[in-house]
């Protein structure tokens, strides 16, 4: 037996009418096609709109990067005016006070080529490391061996990052490079048995082989490496020894 049924009957002007009859068990299904087509569409809408936000802002982070790139590939530049900077106002103050009296500026930054550092006679050609390697004072969180284990092989000074790391004597740059526990760091050899070593750097701004004068900017700080918050990691030593730098370093 037939279940019940729906009958549409078109009445056209011009022509006979047309009857079309549909049970009601397959209006339902069609209901629910009808239902199921509209929820994919919604679907298909959604994550469309969801991948399209996506992808606009894969784009914005992708013109970031590339600000980004180019604000690190404007650092050297910027250290080399200023240090250009630096020795003019040197100059103007030799100018002022021809016999030496007068504090002088003590931020000594990366000079562009061999042949400006070799200016400015002997002032910081000092290789003793008794210099504090900040262009700040910073704080200090961690002194030598002050750690669970005993093992902490220097002072841990905390300071924003992109602060000045300056080498705290004249020397050599022994290693440069980057270290799972250090992070960015440099290594300076001062030919009088003492190293110091400089870590958790964001940039470095100096090469293997280079010779660094006392309280040139060697680096910026940063917290690469094993680090939890930005610092500068600072050890001194003698002989391969370590040294506590608070003997030689006096904090400012």
């Amino acid at each position: 037996m037939k279940g019940p049924i729906m009958r549409i009957i078109f009445v056209p002007a011009s022509s006979q009418s047309r009857t079309y009859e549909i049970s009601y068990r397959r209006l339902r299904a069609l209901r629910g096609l009808g239902l199921g087509v509209g929820v994919a569409l919604t679907f298909l809408i959604v994550t469309w709109a969801y991948m399209a936000n996506r992808v606009a802002r894969m784009a914005e982070l992708e013109a970031e990067v590339a600000l980004m790139r180019i604000d690190q590939e404007r650092i050297p530049g910027l250290l080399r005016q200023l240090n250009t900077v630096e020795r003019q106002y040197t100059a103007i103050r030799g100018l002022f006070a021809p016999d030496g009296s007068g504090a002088l500026s003590e931020l000594w930054l990366p000079p562009p080529g061999s042949l400006s550092r070799s200016s400015g006679g002997d002032e910081g050609l000092d290789g003793q490391p008794d210099s504090w390697p900040l262009a700040e004072r910073g704080f200090v969180t961690q002194g030598l061996f002050e750690d669970v284990g005993g093992a902490h092989t220097g002072l841990d000074i905390a300071t924003p990052t992109g602060s000045y790391i300056r080498a705290a004597g004249a020397g050599r740059v022994s290693e440069v490079g980057e270290d799972p526990t250090y992070g960015k760091y440099v290594r300076i050899d001062h030919d009088n048995g003492y190293e110091t070593l400089y870590g958790h750097a964001s940039e470095t701004t100096v090469d293997l082989g280079e010779e660094v004068r006392k309280n040139e900017v060697i680096a910026l700080s940063g917290s690469t490496g094993l680090s939890t918050a930005p610092h500068l990691h600072f050890e001194i030593l003698l002989e391969g020894e370590t040294v506590d730098p608070l003997e030689l370093v006096e904090q400012p």
